[in-house]
């Protein structure tokens, strides 16, 4: 059984693995090597033999504790038919949401266009550094997508005016998107993930009125069915306020906190396996405050099963050997 697995399935407190999110990718030289001469994110996120070796760089460096998969939440849509492009200094842009064409989308040419990511899976799973590690694979959650999907690129701190307009337009796709979505988990787990997270990046937008019908309701679905599948599953709901309550209605096996949570009032409401919090831009500093940073979140969840990572993905900019400090000193804290 591997750290983290022991940390959720047995509860152990005195065991505190580590992985990061966007651990693979823009801070190191040798993710940037790579993405220099592949300009097509889309592209290289299908590239397996690529996409695998990304996957792989940050534990060939590091004493993590999981890899995560090279990829995106945005190849659900893409695989749905909705065109997707990442532009520089921009980021992600989709093209107008056409219910009548994602309709019309089947399971089979779903996964005909996804196939890469599984083999990728497939790939790092045969590599010896792996062996005593989980390999995470994810989805975003159907509120995130569909968020991107008719906003048609980041909404940043707001939605578009006319969001909520087209109550069928968002009905139908959330019911088009659990179908998929599913059917992505299931893959990615066939080909070897063993605990998946969903990410609910933009989760924070809604107003609490709101969050039955398109946060809670949609993702115990996809809890649930990763639950069926016998493997563990991690939320990450970012900018929700009330986490205790999302806890108790969508039960993930882990609740992964952002850093504008209080850890101490989460320590005292939460029951199940924590993760997260520390702000990324703390590696941005100097090694003695990311290591005041680091202990303060590993004395408040010292008597509480919880797996260190921080509050969102790690920043471009981020020094290689702040990340490794950071992990050889959790590593060594107990």
């Amino acid at each position: 059984m591997t750290p983290i697995q022991q940390c959720i399935i047995k509860k152990k407190i005195n065991l505190k693995p580590i992985w990061l999110m966007r651990q693979a990718g823009r801070y190191l030289p040798e993710f940037r090597k790579i993405r220099k001469s592949n300009t097509n994110f889309i592209k290289l996120c299908l590239n397996s033999n690529l996409s695998s070796k990304i996957t792989l760089q940050p534990i060939k460096r590091f004493d993590l504790d999981a890899a995560i998969v090279f990829s995106d939440i945005l190849m659900v849509p893409y695989g749905l038919g909705q065109k997707v492009e990442f532009k520089k200094d921009f980021g992600p842009k989709l093209n107008n949401l056409n219910l009548e064409e994602i309709s019309k989308i089947e399971e089979i040419h779903f996964l005909k266009k996804l196939l890469p990511i599984y083999k990728l899976i497939e790939k790092v799973n045969k590599n010896k550094l792996i062996s005593k590690k989980d390999t995470i694979g994810f989805v975003g959650a159907p509120w995130t997508l569909l968020v991107y999907m008719i906003n048609q690129c980041s909404p940043k701190k707001k939605l578009k005016e006319n969001f909520f307009k087209d109550k069928n337009l968002i009905k139908k796709t959330l019911l088009i998107l659990e179908k998929f979505l599913k059917i992505h988990i299931e893959n990615q787990v066939k080909h070897g993930a063993t605990i998946i997270q969903i990410f609910d990046s933009w989760a924070g937008l809604l107003e609490d009125k709101n969050l039955p019908d398109y946060i809670y309701g949609p993702t115990l679905n996809l809890v649930n069915f990763v639950k069926s599948l016998n493997i563990p599953v991690i939320c990450f709901p970012r900018g929700i306020k009330n986490y205790k309550e999302y806890c108790k209605i969508v039960k993930p096996d882990v609740i992964s906190i952002d850093y504008k949570i209080n850890p101490q009032q989460i320590r005292k409401e939460i029951d199940i396996v924590v993760q997260g919090g520390l702000d990324p831009k703390i590696l941005l500093t100097d090694k003695e405050k990311l290591k005041i940073e680091a202990k303060k979140y590993l004395e408040i969840f010292k008597d509480h099963p919880y797996i260190f990572n921080l509050g969102h993905g790690v920043l471009p900019e981020t020094d290689p050997q702040m990340v490794d400090y950071l992990i050889k000193f959790v590593k060594s804290y107990y």
